[in-house]
């Protein structure tokens, strides 16, 4: 489309793709939202209990591969799939808002700026459309990732591992595990600068694919093309973000050992250092979040694709 609003002939940052950005149009980008991080979080579930174990007890658990077997030695196989289902509903609702946000923060911050200051401050706009929709996308997962946390560190037999048995014990220890929004600000910590690397480097790195390398207008390139694009520049991003957030990262999962109830955070990290927090599993994460984001990204573009509302980024 032309960007230009045909109700008021104005310039228009929703009238810029392939088809007006309009209540539809962002509820199915919350949907695509939904699949997108539902989907991928839960699956590699096996690999965040190794790197959250790894982060609470490295004197324990010394690696991936290692902490793994050592897990399905202790638990059995069930033990690797420890909250499943909180993460699998607590990212589901954390990517509609952080997709489906995304989209409403760009084309309004895009708008207040203008035509010419949101083209020439393309980035920025990136970085504060990411941060506003994380702001509310860690509000609905922080519940469920508390939950997440607490079932997947705690000694085997000391906390349940059911999905609805776990949200009761959180419940009703209210006092003791700080439930519900205990581990927000730690979270926005996180996941905030995540957010952030995540949008910004994906958006930034696909413009140079579609500078540098595909160098002919993006709508000429197949859908194949476009979402090997996506994928690989997703993958980037992860790498990038995966390092930016790993010491707030450590630090929520700390927060779920039961000798650091009542610290404060700023404590925890004094106590830990900030070379471990950052350090410790770091590898497992980058490789987690690195696969994780590209195919968020290649899932979000190819349900967009499918709605025919066009890929994410590039010209």
């Amino acid at each position: 489309m032309s960007g230009i609003n045909p109700s008021t002939g104005k310039w228009d940052a929703r009238y810029l793709g392939p088809v007006p950005h309009d209540i539809t149009y962002y509820s199915k980008c919350m949907l695509g939202g939904v699949l997108a991080c539902g989907i991928t979080h839960a699956g590699i579930t096996p690999l965040d209990v190794a790197k959250c174990n790894m982060q609470v007890n490295p004197a324990k658990y010394t690696g991936l591969s290692s902490g793994l077997k050592l897990l399905v030695a202790e638990e059995g196989s069930r033990g690797i799939w420890k909250g499943f289902g909180p993460t699998f509903v607590g990212y589901s609702l954390q990517g509609m808002f952080k997709y489906g946000l995304y989209e409403v923060f760009k084309d309004y911050y895009s708008n207040v700026a203008g035509e010419e200051a949101a083209n020439k401050y393309k980035p920025a706009i990136w970085l504060a459309g990411s941060a506003s929709a994380e702001v509310f996308a860690d509000i609905a997962l922080c519940p469920l990732e508390m939950t997440k946390v607490k079932i997947q560190t705690s000694p085997t037999g000391t906390f349940p591992t059911a999905f609805g048995a776990a949200l009761r014990e959180m419940s009703k220890n209210k006092i003791e595990t700080r439930y519900p929004f205990g581990s927000l600000v730690p979270l926005w910590s996180r996941q905030i600068p995540y957010t952030m690397a995540k949008f910004f480097f994906f958006e930034k790195i696909v413009s140079l694919f579609y500078t540098h390398v595909f160098t002919e207008p993006k709508d000429t390139y197949s859908k194949t093309t476009q979402l090997g694009v996506t994928f690989g520049s997703g993958y980037l991003a992860g790498v990038i973000c995966a390092i930016v957030s790993h010491p707030a990262d450590s630090i929520v999962s700390l927060l779920g050992k039961a000798e650091n109830k009542g610290k404060s955070f700023g404590k925890i990290a004094g106590e830990v250092g900030f070379v471990s927090l950052a350090t410790k599993g770091l590898g497992t994460r980058v490789i987690m979040i690195g696969t994780l984001t590209g195919f968020q990204w290649w899932i979000y573009d190819s349900f967009k694709a499918a709605m025919g509302m066009g890929t994410t980024g590039g010209k």
